[in-house]
């Protein structure tokens, strides 16, 4: 046992295989699109350096990221070759260090627009850019009024090379929805006026609906880390693995109460373990009373709050062999899917996985394609 393991209270690993493999199964549901990764968020929680280096490994050449931030330590650990858009656009005043470091801007507005623009007059180049349309999401990108002032006014585009059009589905996740087929067709009318451009729409939802294609580019994110893409089965591999440590045992008479608030009080004789994770480390609070971890396969219900540091499960069901202080407990595994938490918790995978904290061991499960580069980089 490394150092590392015996002082964390919990233990995360992350399986670049399945990684590697999940990469792979949306190639295959896309093709011949090519795909992207969005690694935003440090690549929602599971690390953004060694996330991308095996999937650059399996060919993946594209990125995304949210902010210019996020592209900083990523184009340092990727190299000059590897595409790298970023999401949100610039800030006013970022767009010379965006150009420094070859990123390529996301243009959601025509003041980001016309700040790109500017700047790569001043510079004497052209400088790559990404279009993004608002196809009913009311989020980030121009209306399609704003996209008919670039149509008569197309000296505002001079100095910009786009590289894509995008869009983003706002229901993916759900096949059935209307929404899927009225913004692709939003989408297709607005990308009419740019015709020589590449496209993207498909996120990781997307990369699964029932359509004749998936534009030129797919941007994948929560199914390359095992959660699931869309309502029903879920057709990835986990990626992210982790265990607690029991820190304590101990047996409660009827009538006890556990837990900030004594939320919960016992009617028989209870075993309990006190485990080393708590809202601190990510673990939601909304879990109090509600979900499970798992001990030797056996489901054991969070009883309780959870604190900062530690919860409290009941383990009066399970074998007396598998309770041992300093002993794992399994929160996310074979017994448990993060989208199995995210449900418990009233939220989303997404947020389940972003929230993983920084006091857990972590430990990387390198891709066999990968394996040499891993080693020399750890």
């Amino acid at each position: 046992m490394t150092e590392m393991e015996m002082t964390a209270g919990a233990i995360l690993r992350i399986d670049l295989g399945a990684l590697v493999d999940n990469y792979r199964s949306i190639q295959s549901w896309t093709a011949p699109s090519r795909v992207a990764a969005v690694v935003k968020a440090d690549a929602y929680g599971l690390g953004a350096p060694r996330v991308a280096a095996a999937l650059i490994e399996a060919g993946c050449d594209h990125f995304f990221v949210a902010h210019l931030s996020e592209a900083i330590p990523l184009r340092r650990h990727c190299g000059e070759d590897i595409f790298i858009g970023v999401l949100n656009g610039l800030v006013p005043g970022a767009e010379a260090e965006c150009a420094a470091l070859g990123v390529v801007p996301v243009l959601n507005s025509i003041d980001q627009i016309d700040r790109w623009a500017r700047l790569a007059r001043e510079a004497g180049r052209r400088l790559p850019g990404i279009l993004q349309f608002d196809t009913g999401m009311s989020r980030l990108g121009l209306s399609a009024a704003e996209v008919a002032t670039l149509i008569d006014r197309p000296d505002r585009l001079e100095g910009i090379d786009l590289r894509l059009l995008m869009s983003h589905l706002a229901c993916a996740d759900t096949p059935e929805a209307p929404a899927n087929l009225a913004q692709a067709e939003a989408f297709d009318a607005l990308c009419a006026h740019f015709p020589s451009v590449a496209r993207s729409l498909d996120n990781s939802g997307g990369a699964l609906l029932p359509r004749g294609g998936h534009y030129d580019l797919v941007r994948a994110g929560i199914a390359l880390y095992g959660g699931a893409p869309r309502q029903g089965p879920n057709p990835m591999r986990a990626v992210a693995s982790l265990d607690a440590r029991i820190i304590q045992l101990r047996t409660v008479e009827p009538g006890s109460a556990v837990g900030y608030g004594l939320t919960h009080r016992f009617d028989r004789p209870t075993r309990l373990a006190t485990l080393a994770i708590g809202y601190a480390d990510g673990w939601p609070r909304s879990l109090s009373n509600r979900g499970a971890a798992y001990v030797s396969g056996h489901r054991a219900p969070i009883v309780g709050r959870v604190s900062m540091d530690s919860l409290t499960i009941d383990v009066s069901d399970v074998p007396a062999e598998g309770l041992v202080p300093g002993g794992l407990v399994e929160m996310l595994g074979p017994h448990q899917s993060v989208d199995d938490v995210a449900r418990d918790a009233g939220t989303i995978s997404y947020e389940i996985l972003t929230q993983l904290g920084a006091r857990y061991a972590r430990f990387y499960v390198p891709a066999p394609a990968v394996a040499h580069r891993q080693e020399a980089g750890a």
